[in-house]
């Protein structure tokens, strides 16, 4: 039976074994924000039409949302969960789902397996660049239990994401890692900026044990290369590079190569609220 979707992290359902991989990292996800889990399938009825039985694809969607239900059962078993099939496409979907949702997760295609492959058209990627609330794009295998990494360049979409890490970094009682990547042709304003920034997001989260680095080095490659040890990695999703549309080129490399999760943060006040 379809759900409302507000302040749920929603996750897009399909076949592979990695769907089901992703809907485990999105229970954990709504676990750890108190969040209900709501499982999402897009129902291609083009396709279905052409099939020898519309029931029979029917009953296949219906038992895809049953078997990613038993295992975010299997993961978290007190998450309340909820599933709904709805007609279009996957992006689209779960697009319209992120207006009201907390988070919205997916996996990422088979990206992170090929390094030579940056399609900007993979679904992950457009619903990373479009959703309305942050995205959590998973990857085929579990994560390291290593710390939250966030990268930071001081603008408001990596203070978002600086905010939400710190969140994350609470809820699973995990060290927080933040990179700050200076280009070498490019001035550093000093290890201070990064430093203040963590300090005043460490008030609100005062249990966090928090690190701060400042590097040289091409920010994509620094960030990807800290990632192989962390649970999860959050990126702003533009950065300070506004003139790059909807997702800049940080967030677009985490997406394409970084093994760990990746949440691109989007949607949210630079400043959240206080941490409970």
């Amino acid at each position: 039976m379809a759900a409302p979707t507000h302040g749920a992290v929603v996750v897009g359902v399909g076949s592979s074994e990695e769907d089901l991989q992703v809907v485990r990292e999105a229970a954990g996800e709504a676990a750890a924000h108190d969040r209900p889990l709501h499982l999402l399938h897009a129902f291609n009825w083009t396709a279905a039409l052409e099939a020898p039985s519309v029931a029979g694809s029917r009953a296949a969607a219906e038992d895809l949302l049953e078997r990613a239900g038993q295992v975010a059962g299997e993961v978290e078993p007190a998450v309340p969960v909820s599933g709904e099939i709805v007609e279009g496409s996957p992006v689209d979907a779960l697009i319209r789902a992120s207006d009201s949702a907390f988070m919205v997760a997916l996996g990422d295609g088979g990206m992170a397996d090929c390094p030579d492959c940056v399609p900007a058209d993979a679904p992950a990627v457009q619903l990373a660049a479009r959703a309305g609330c942050p995205v959590l794009v998973g990857r085929a295998g579990p994560a390291p239990q290593g710390p939250v990494l966030v990268g930071v360049d001081g603008s408001s979409s990596s203070q978002a994401a600086l905010g939400f890490a710190f969140d994350c970094a609470r809820r699973r009682s995990a060290r927080l890692l933040a990179v700050r990547v200076v280009e070498p042709d490019r001035p550093d304003d000093g290890e201070e900026v990064l430093t203040a920034a963590v300090a005043r997001h460490a008030q609100r989260y005062p249990s966090v044990a928090a690190e701060c680095h400042t590097v040289r080095g091409d920010p994509g490659a620094v960030l990807i290369e800290q990632s192989r040890s962390a649970q999860v990695a959050l990126v702003g999703a533009r950065g300070d590079e506004p003139w790059r549309g909807m997702l800049g080129e940080v967030s677009q490399t985490l997406l394409y190569h970084s093994p760990a999760p990746v949440i691109v943060v989007r949607g949210l006040d630079p400043t959240p609220p206080l941490g409970t």
